[in-house]
């Protein structure tokens, strides 16, 4: 509570307020970007709106409550990417995602559905224009040993080898070598490659559609017959979307490309289900100047890594994301405890980031394709901010007015922490964008204006406690005082329930609704700190100024007045008493 008359000097109280200003602007210029403006929200700054469509396995529609889980899990990758202000909705039998920004590659990397299989490696050749290049026979299946000293993780091997056969003939093998060293590894020739599949025949709906599609490509690139793997190979182009993204049989062999689609690949069936994964995490390797995803895995993928990894030293195994292979490295060491492992690849820190998060909240019970992506506009969004801010300095400039006349000088006290109150919000919001990912839309901005004019109320409550002090007889200098003291009850009283609403408001609303409490708190709070250590320490230093003390500058005449006749009734009162 401020110093009352004869304590610490107010100005102390001014001092602390300047002080955290000082501090918040300190971190807005000299922190972080050193950009001075707040992140934007998708109705001021625009975004990218993408519309995704679930495809099942055997072509059917989509349940409701498939669809729920899958909002679910893509709303914790968002917040675990702290993509703010992004909204993922339901419509119909689609999912629609949308970003703040231009760049639309985030939001459909938000509904990667994250189905992620170990598998062997093999045979692997390189992909030219997407498709599979001639090879010598003979070299594809095998991965050189490599020349890093033992280690507990797995290094990358982004490249197929380049040493001569001879060389590779000399690995190491154990006993329980892959299907695809008891026999001959598949030669692949261009000129085997089968034509693609006809166009599927008019009349068929979307889902029957897709299930053909899913179902050929099955019937080639997960096939076990060893002439069809050949021409699977041949035929694999890697610039086309995958129909089998998310829907491969972990239990049979796989033809798939890497990621970059320089590599087409042969894979064993699957042998540690991603369902296995405790947490995944990203983070750089200061030793090879890399980003990496780390994995740990639950007791039975910690018992199975075990066994690959010594089933398969100085030999390739894919990590496989929706039917795509993301790192395929050596195992350079085996067999590896501890159940902990390491993906690299062609990372960067936004990518790493993205494939832990998205293993870390689990695979989606749907496959999506994107079957649409625009471009928000903010034209509308911005011309409803001018409007709304212009509604708000018309409605701040009239409550100002409205003091300057009822409380005259005492109106430019309330004006002073308005202005004081505004500028600790700006840096706030700023920070707040910076550090959480806060994005202002116009809801909050609404949160904002709203929660600045509940500041002027607290003003009105405390003038009016001087005023009711003054009434009693008082003078301004003990008034003021004693009218802080009945003032912050009231208002504290009315800021708690404001918090309350706000907090309750914003756990069990949903989009800009949150924005809009987020603001409300925020100004809240910030309006009790305002209060007691800028109103109130202004109104004392008032009280002990002979300027502030006239009536006609305080505006307090009248009541005075009033003061005056009713002591003098009191006095006539006692006298005929007497």
């Amino acid at each position: 509570m401020p110093p009352s008359q004869g304590s610490a000097h107010p100005l102390r109280l001014l001092g602390v307020y300047a002080v955290l200003l000082a501090v918040i602007y300190a971190l807005v210029f000299f922190a972080g970007d050193h950009s001075p403006t707040p992140k934007l929200g998708i109705d001021l700054q625009g975004g990218t709106r993408v519309t995704l469509t679930a495809r099942t396995p055997d072509g059917s529609k989509p349940s409701q409550d498939s669809l729920r889980r899958a909002q679910t899990i893509i709303e914790n990758r968002v917040n675990g990417l702290g993509v703010s202000g992004s909204e993922v909705v339901i419509d119909g039998d689609n999912l629609v995602i949308t970003v703040p920004g231009d760049d639309g590659g985030q939001a459909k990397a938000l509904a990667t559905t994250a189905k992620l299989y170990i598998r062997p490696v093999l045979s692997a050749v390189p992909a030219v224009g997407g498709k599979a290049s001639a090879q010598t026979p003979g070299t594809a299946g095998t991965a050189t040993p490599g020349t890093v000293p033992d280690t507990t993780q797995l290094n990358p091997d982004g490249t197929v080898p380049t040493q001569p056969a001879p060389t590779t003939e000399s690995a190491p093998t154990t006993e329980s070598a892959p299907a695809a060293e008891s026999t001959p590894q598949p030669r692949v020739f261009p000129a085997q490659a089968p034509t693609s599949p006809p166009a599927p025949p008019g009349g068929l709906t979307p889902q029957e559609q897709a299930k053909k599609e899913i179902a050929d490509a099955k019937a080639t690139r997960q096939s076990t017959d060893a002439t069809v793997q050949q021409a699977a190979m041949a035929a694999m182009d890697c610039n086309k979307a995958d129909p089998l993204a998310g829907n491969d049989d972990p239990n049979l062999p796989l033809v798939t490309c890497s990621t970059d689609g320089k590599e087409i690949l042969l894979l064993d069936k699957s042998r540690i289900d991603g369902q296995e994964i405790k947490d995944a995490t990203s983070g750089l390797n200061q030793q090879q100047a890399r980003h990496e995803v780390n994995l740990e895995f639950k007791s039975g993928g910690s018992d199975a890594w075990a066994a690959l990894t010594g089933e398969y030293i100085n030999k390739r195994v894919a990590f496989v994301l929706d039917s795509k292979v993301v790192s395929a490295p050596v195992v350079q060491s085996g067999p590896q405890q501890g159940g902990r492992t390491t993906i690299s690849g062609s990372f960067t820190a936004a990518t790493a980031k993205e494939l832990a998060n998205t293993l870390k909240y689990g695979s989606l019970p749907l496959s999506f394709q994107t079957s649409e992506a625009e471009t928000v506009s903010a034209t509308l969004g911005l011309s409803s901010l001018r409007a709304g801010l212009l509604a708000g300095a018309i409605g701040l400039a009239v409550v100002l007015l409205y003091c300057l006349l009822y409380y005259r000088m005492l109106g430019f006290l309330a004006g002073f922490s308005l202005i004081a109150s505004g500028v600790a919000v700006y840096g706030i919001i700023v920070l707040l964008g910076r550090w959480i990912g806060f994005t202002l839309d116009l809801a909050g901005i609404a949160g904002l204006i709203i929660g600045i004019g509940l500041t002027a109320d607290s003003f009105v409550v405390f003038f009016e406690r001087i005023k009711d002090e003054m009434r009693e007889g008082r003078s301004f200098r003990s008034a003021v005082p004693r009218g802080w003291q009945r003032a912050q009850r009231t208002n504290l009283s009315g800021k708690t329930v404001s918090l309350i609403a706000s907090v309750v408001l914003y756990i069990l609303a949903a989009g800009q609704v949150k924005g809009f409490a987020f603001t409300l708190g925020i100004t809240t709070v910030l309006d009790v700190i305002v209060l007691y250590l800028v109103t109130a320490p202004l109104m004392m230093l008032a009280s002990r100024s002979s300027f502030w003390a006239k009536p006609s500058v305080n505006g307090l005449g009248a009541i005075q007045e009033v003061a005056r006749e009713r002591r003098a009734g009191e006095a006539l009162v006692k006298e005929t008493a007497r």
